[in-house]
């Protein structure tokens, strides 16, 4: 199976130019790695008086996530999964801009708990070459009752 931008828009609630990978490189029930080249569009929907900022980084990591958890719980046909982010932590980010990253971005997520209620999730995202950012982030997985 290719897990290409088709793929991800059709099983994550970010569409459009909101969906910010482009493709799978590897995934398991531990984790997965994602690429992406839309941090350079002109048009990129999170930039902001005329750059795209390193804390944007979070936002793919989180997107990685989503599509972990579409791949590890696949859904019925028509039904709404939910998911949101509700704590970023430790997040170091090594440049101040994405919009000037020639590479690609590897977004790589690692889980390190979850429940059926939450997750919790280390994240690196690099070119390549650097680091770019890191850090963990916390997911709620079912809506609050």
């Amino acid at each position: 199976m290719t897990i290409d931008r088709d793929w991800i828009a059709g099983h994550i609630p970010h569409q459009g130019r909101m969906c910010l990978l482009d493709r799978v490189l590897f995934w398991d029930s531990s984790c997965i790695e994602c690429a992406s080249n839309t941090h350079r569009a002109p048009d990129h929907p999170l930039r902001a008086h005329g750059r795209l900022g390193a804390a944007c980084l979070i936002e793919y990591a989180a997107q990685a996530m989503a599509v972990h958890g579409a791949l590890l719980q696949p859904q019925p046909q028509g039904a709404n999964a939910f998911g949101m982010l509700t704590s970023a932590r430790a997040v170091e980010l090594f440049v101040d801009r994405l919009d000037q990253v020639a590479g690609e971005l590897l977004i790589r997520a690692e889980r390190q708990h979850s429940d059926a209620r939450a997750a919790l999730y280390a994240f690196r995202v690099s070119d390549g070459a650097h680091l770019l950012a890191q850090g963990r982030v916390s997911l709620l997985l079912e809506p609050p009752v």
